[in-house]
């Protein structure tokens, strides 16, 4: 096209630059397009949707029939599961005011003011102790109705265990305090977070108890070992820690010990289990071979209470233990004599015996019998032995190491739930309360399998369970055969 023909172009170099400046066609500004109709160009909105996005989501799951399982009864719309998980559910389990803000009822308040004191007189007398005073206690107009008669009735002596069962309803309430049944009150932790166990000789109070040297209120304890037991007030500072929190007592790791005392050497470890402490005891000491009747007492039994110096539950005069620890002891190999050609060939016997293993020492290996090899459970608490001859090191000589067969008693136990001393595994144990089947009540998984399941690094041989006591003979001390 010419510059004729085109009335922008222009002539010279002003017109050449001012051409090359022009600006194109497809860099000119863009511009709406008139409306068809002649409307405003308005952007339309949507309309607003009758139910929201989760709501039609979960018409539409049940329109289709398939949010709950036929067979099991189970909620498969996984969207109003995770959107229950994040808004409708707590997450800490002492965020307790959580349920209470959607809690749209009236309150209950005017309704109790209503009725005459009388007449709430009337009601609590259908009541026990126990439930009369935590009525009294629920709420200030209950108070002011029921006034302190109630809490009076239950500090009466023959209301011991109401209040008791009381006061257990309580302990959420009181992280420093721990309860003491003898006062059947509330005690100030004076070792908190500090509390350790101690031997039996060694003062060891967890909180002041006026009763604390009173011979007829003694606290709850049980035995574990000869000087050294086990206050009740340990497993209740394990089982609230595990239940409340860990401001409310100690961790069962931090329950566990090792101590040497009368040549016997033992180790405690704990474990909880459903709500219930369990606890291993390992005790073992050298046992020489060929040992006499006196000379198996002496290493059994303490010259101080004539009890096993191992632990053992209250039951143990009543069965087949001690005969199963003496019919251990029994198989303890004796060193054949090795004087003169005699001894010298069986020396050379024993020496091409280990060759021929690769120096193993399996002749030192003891099985047992069919009397002493079973663990044994005690038909009246929950309690389970296992008795073994092993060949350990003996170290008490430094320059002169050698391998000793040792006698291993192991013990396993429930101490129960720690709310309470009359509670039935703590009871059992310590020989009192109601009557305890062990067989009815455990059945076939046994306590050892249940703690060392527990522990991958520890190890006991798959030996059948029965009874400590098949005869059921209960004659205490006065039996003979436990000597």
């Amino acid at each position: 096209m010419s510059a004729a023909e085109s009335p922008e172009r222009k002539p010279g170099v002003r017109g050449f630059f001012a051409n090359a400046l022009r600006p194109k066609k497809s860099r000119q500004t863009l511009r709406k397009k008139t409306p068809v109709d002649g409307a405003l160009g308005v952007e339309e909105v949507p309309a607003v949707p009758k139910l929201a996005p989760l709501e039609a989501h979960r018409e539409k799951v049940r329109a289709a029939g398939v949010h709950i399982d036929t067979q099991r009864g189970e909620n498969l719309d996984y969207t109003t599961i995770l959107h229950k998980l994040g808004l409708n559910e707590p997450f800490d389990q002492d965020d307790s005011h959580h349920d209470f803000e959607h809690d749209n009822r009236p309150p209950g308040e005017p309704a109790v003011a209503s009725l005459s004191s009388e007449l709430w007189g009337c009601i609590v007398q259908y009541l026990n102790p126990r439930d009369a005073a935590s009525l009294a206690l629920a709420s200030r107009t209950l108070y002011m109705r029921l006034g302190w008669l109630p809490f009076q009735i239950l500090d009466l002596e023959e209301n011991y265990q109401y209040k008791i069962e009381f006061l257990l309803f309580l302990d959420r309430r009181f992280p420093h305090h721990l309860l003491c049944f003898p006062c059947a009150k509330y005690h100030r932790r004076t070792q908190e977070g500090n509390e350790r166990l101690r031997p039996a000789d060694v003062l060891n109070p967890l909180f002041n108890c006026p009763h604390a040297r009173n011979p007829l209120r003694p606290q709850p304890r049980h035995r574990i070992t000869h000087n050294y037991v086990m206050p009740f007030s340990f497993v209740q500072l394990a089982m609230r820690a595990h239940r409340l929190g860990p401001r409310y007592g100690l961790s069962a790791d931090s329950l566990c010990r090792r101590w040497k005392r009368n040549n016997w050497s033992f180790t405690t470890r704990y474990l909880i289990h459903k709500g219930h402490l369990l606890m291993r005891v390992t005790a073992q000491t050298y046992a020489d071979p060929g040992l006499a009747p006196a000379a198996q007492r002496l290493l059994l039994y303490s010259r101080d209470d004539y009890w096993p110096y191992f632990s053992a539950c209250a039951h143990w005069r009543d069965g087949e233990l001690m005969n199963v620890c003496k019919c251990a002891l029994t198989h303890v190999p004796i060193p054949r004599d090795t004087a003169g050609l005699q001894g010298l060939e069986h020396r050379m016997k024993d020496i091409l015996a280990a060759s021929s293993t690769q120096g193993s020492s399996s002749s030192h290996m003891i099985t047992g019998c069919g009397k002493c090899r079973p663990k044994r459970r005690c038909p009246d608490c929950p309690t389970e032995y296992l008795v073994e001859i092993k060949l350990t090191e003996d170290r008490s000589q430094i320059k002169n190491v050698r391998f000793r067969h040792a006698i291993v008693v192991t013990r396993w136990s429930d101490l129960g739930d720690g709310t309470a001393p009359m509670s039935p595994e703590w009871a059992a144990c310590n020989g009192y309360g109601p009557g305890y089947d062990s067989f009815a009540t455990m059945g076939n998984r046994a306590i050892s399998g249940i703690f060392e399941s527990a522990f991958t690094s520890d190890t006991i041989p798959g030996q059948r369970v029965i009874s400590l006591n098949p005869k059921g003979v209960k004659k205490g001390e006065a039996g003979n055969d436990w000597y």
